[in-house]
């Protein structure tokens, strides 16, 4: 995210729209049952955190769009939820915390959830976002930058059952994204069934992209990550990869998961 941003995104409500899953997860967390109200609320949170902060995702409203909860292995998170005594599922780059709030709502443990962002205020704006405060919410957060997560949380590696991060690897050089793949790879348990799984920028091609900022991102294929994950990353044969490009009206996107076997 430059600071090219701030001159070409701005809050634009007219890309407010909630569909009515979306409009029920966020009324039952906020208690805000009346749609105009809601819209207001979300609109006020969005636009103070814009103002610090410009994001894409936040001046597009995309974070309302319960993305993780469309991901093909969301049900094998809950599964991770339900069936392992203490699991510990790290989401990072939480932002406002919605996608957490959405695995906690389908029954994943609280407790045994771990939040991490390079910005805190984005967190805090969370509890605006939800009504909620430290005490009523009380989810772990680690306020650090992808790559240094997981020296904060080097007392738990090897124990982290599930991982989520999307939007994120394609901020990053295609060196920087191996060596955060190879991070990521020593949090996870070694149990089968431990899963990597996200989304973001990707094509049918890898190599260096020029977005329409002028900003340069390395993109990578359905094939050049599968390559990444299973053979380099991991030992080949250790883990099972699905990757799946999914265009939409700004990117294409590349939904993945990486789960031992």
């Amino acid at each position: 995210m430059t600071s090219d941003t701030k001159q070409i995104f701005v809050p634009n409500t007219s890309l407010y729209e909630l569909s009515p899953e979306e409009f029920a997860f966020f009324s039952s967390q906020t208690g805000i049952t009346d749609e105009e109200e809601l819209k207001n609320h979300i609109i006020a949170v969005a636009t103070q955190a814009f103002d610090m902060i410009r994001y894409p995702c936040i001046g597009r409203f995309s974070f309302l769009k319960l993305d993780m909860s469309g991901l093909p292995t969301y049900p094998h998170l809950l599964d991770i939820g339900r069936e392992l005594k203490n699991p510990i599922f790290l989401d990072i780059g939480c932002c406002f915390g919605v996608d957490v709030r959405k695995a906690i709502a389908d029954g994943f443990p609280a407790q045994n959830i771990i939040a991490s962002d390079l910005r805190p205020e984005l967190w805090e704006l969370g509890h605006a976002l939800f009504q909620s405060t430290p005490s009523s919410f009380p989810v772990a957060f680690v306020p650090e930058s992808p790559l240094n997560t997981v020296k904060s949380l080097n007392k738990l590696k090897g124990r982290m059952n599930a991982i989520h991060i999307s939007r994120l690897f394609h901020l990053f050089t295609e060196q920087q994204q191996l060596e955060l793949a190879h991070r990521l790879a020593k949090l996870l348990s070694p149990s089968p069934g431990s899963m990597i799984f996200g989304q973001h920028r990707g094509s049918d091609v890898p190599g260096v992209k020029v977005n329409t900022l002028g900003e340069t991102s390395f993109y990578h294929s359905p094939d050049s990550w599968k390559t990444l994950w299973n053979g380099v990353v991991f030992l080949e044969g250790t883990v099972e990869v699905n990757c799946v490009l999914r265009p939409t009206p700004t990117f294409t996107y590349l939904d993945w998961s990486v789960i031992r076997i």
